[in-house]
C-alpha cells in the first residue's frame, strides 16, 4: 500500500517543525496522513489473518453463506484500505502540483509508478510471509502496489484533462465498468494478457513452473485515482476548513446512500445478494462486495467512508490520537515493507518451531490470535515508522526519501 508522500507536500504542513516535534494533524494534510495511517492499521490485520489464518481462506466476494462472522468483518475492514490510498495518490499528487509545474508532477508520477512496480515484482515478491526467506519467489502476484503504479503513470498523462473532463472520465470508468464483466477471454487470446491487468483478474503462465496472477486489475484504479486528483481543489489554500468538511461529509453521505439504493434494487454493480437463513447472513451478503477489480458498489461505501472520516479527522484535530495515527500515514511505504518482513520472519519461526499445524502452512486456532498479534504488533512498528516520518520531515535534501 502506498501513496504519493511528496516532498513539497511538507511545505504545506504545519506539522512539518522542529526535529522531533511531533507530526501533527492541525490541518487538511494532518487528516490526510490520519487516514493514510488508520487503513495502514487495517491493513496490517488483515495481512496479519493473511500470514496465520491463512488455512481459513476467504473468496471474493467473501462467500456469506459459509465464512464465519468473525473472519467475514475482520476481513471487511481490509476494504477500505486499497481505495483509500488510491484515492489519496491522486488527492497528493493534485498538492504536489501545488508548488511544482505540470511537468515536472508528470515526471515524478511517471518515475515513481515505475518504482512502484519495481518494487512489487522484487521486494514486496519476497516478503509474502508465507515464501521460505531464503527461497525466491515461484509466481508473481501483481497486486496493490502493482495497480497504484500503473494508476500513477495512467494519471501522469491524465492530469492534462481539463478538471471536467477528469470528472467525467473517472466517474464514466468507475460507474459502467461492470458492464464489462461478461467479457472474459481465454489464454489463446493474443488481448488476454493485456485483458487480464487491465479488468480480467486471471492468471498469466509463463512457463511450467511459473505464473503471474493479475490480482488487481488496473481499470478502476485508475478512475479512482483520477477522481481522486480531480478533487483536489478542496484541499487547496483557498478552501476554508468549513466548507471543506461541510462537502466532504455530503459527498461521503451520497456515496453511502446512493450504494445503500442501488445495492437494494440488486441488478447492477456487483453480484446478486441473497436473503440469507438470518439478518446476519442476510447483512454480510448485502456486505459481500467484490474488490478484484473493485465493483462500482465496492468503491461507493469505502469511498464514502472515507470522506466522512477525513472530515471527522478535521473537525477534531486536537484529538490526541491523531498524531500517531499521522506517523503512519506519513511513512506509508516504509510501514509496508517493513511489516511483511516482520511478519514473514513470525511466520517461519513459528513453521521452524511448531511445524505446518494447519495441514500444509503454519496458522492460529481463531479470528481472536490474529486480532491480538496485529495490537501486538502496532506498538512495535510504530517507533521505527515514527523514526522514518520523522526523517522525512527533517531530511528534505535527501531526494529519494520521497519515492517512500
Amino acid at each position: 500500500m502506498a501513496s504519493v508522500t511528496h516532498a513539497s507536500e511538507a511545505d504545506a504542513r504545519p506539522q512539518a517543525r522542529a526535529v522531533g516535534e511531533k507530526v501533527g494533524v492541525g490541518s487538511r494534510i494532518g487528516s490526510i496522513d490520519a487516514l493514510r495511517g488508520i487503513v495502514m492499521l487495517f491493513m496490517l490485520l488483515d495481512h496479519t489473518r493473511e500470514t496465520f489464518y491463512l488455512w481459513m481462506p476467504v473468496s471474493d466476494p467473501v462467500n456469506a453463506a459459509t465464512t464465519s462472522p468473525a473472519l467475514f468483518f475482520t476481513r471487511l475492514t481490509s476494504t477500505f484500505c486499497a481505495p483509500t490510498f488510491v484515492a489519496l495518490t491522486g488527492l497528493s499528487a493534485f498538492l504536489y502540483g501545488q508548488t511544482h509545474t505540470k511537468s515536472e508532477v508528470t515526471k515524478f508520477l511517471f518515475t515513481r509508478g515505475l518504482f512502484l512496480m519495481l518494487l512489487e515484482v522484487t521486494i514486496v515478491a519476497f516478503a509474502w510471509p508465507t515464501q521460505p526467506l531464503i527461497l525466491p519467489p515461484q509466481n508473481f502476484w501483481l497486486q496493490v502496489i502493482w495497480a497504484i503504479g500503473l494508476s500513477m503513470i495512467a494519471l501522469s498523462v491524465l492530469i492534462y484533462l481539463p478538471r471536467w473532463g477528469q470528472v467525467a472520465l473517472g466517474v464514466a470508468i468507475i460507474c459502467l465498468h461492470n458492464f464489462l464483466d461478461p467479457i472474459v477471454l481465454t489464454p489463446d487470446s493474443p488481448w488476454y494478457p493485456l485483458w487480464a491487468g487491465v479488468h480480467q483478474r486471471d492468471v498469466i503462465e509463463l512457463s511450467d513452473l511459473t505464473m503471474i496472477k493479475t490480482t488487481y486489475p488496473v481499470l478502476p484504479w485508475i478512475g479512482l485515482i483520477l477522481l481522486g486528483y480531480a478533487a483536489g481543489p478542496l484541499f487547496g489554500r483557498h478552501t476554508t476548513s468549513a466548507e471543506r468538511m461541510k462537502r466532504l461529509l455530503y459527498i461521503g453521505a451520497a456515496l453511502l446512500l446512493g450504494f445503500i439504493a442501488i445495492r437494494l434494487l440488486n441488478f447492477y454493480g456487483d453480484k446478486p445478494w441473497f436473503a440469507g437463513e438470518t439478518p446476519l447472513r442476510t447483512v454480510m451478503s448485502f456486505l459481500a462486495l467484490t474488490k478484484y477489480p473493485p465493483s462500482l458498489l465496492f468503491l461507493m461505501p469505502t469511498v464514502g467512508v472515507g470522506c466522512l472520516a477525513l472530515a471527522l479527522f478535521e473537525a477534531h484535530e486536537d484529538n490526541p490520537i491523531l498524531p500517531h495515527l499521522a506517523y503512519f500515514g506519513g511513512a506509508p511505504m516504509f510501514f509496508y515493507i517493513v511489516h511483511l518482513y516482520v511478519l514473514k520472519l513470525l511466520y517461519n519461526i513459528g513453521y521452524a518451531i511448531a511445524g505446518p499445524n494447519k495441514g500444509e502452512l503454519f496458522g492460529v486456532d481463531s479470528v481472536a490470535f490474529v486480532w491480538l498479534m496485529a495490537a501486538i504488533l502496532i506498538p512495535l512498528l510504530y517507533f521505527p515508522t515514527r523514526w522514518f516520518a520523522r526523517l522525512k520531515q527533517r531530511r528534505k535534501d535527501i531526494w529519494w526519501l520521497k519515492y517512500l
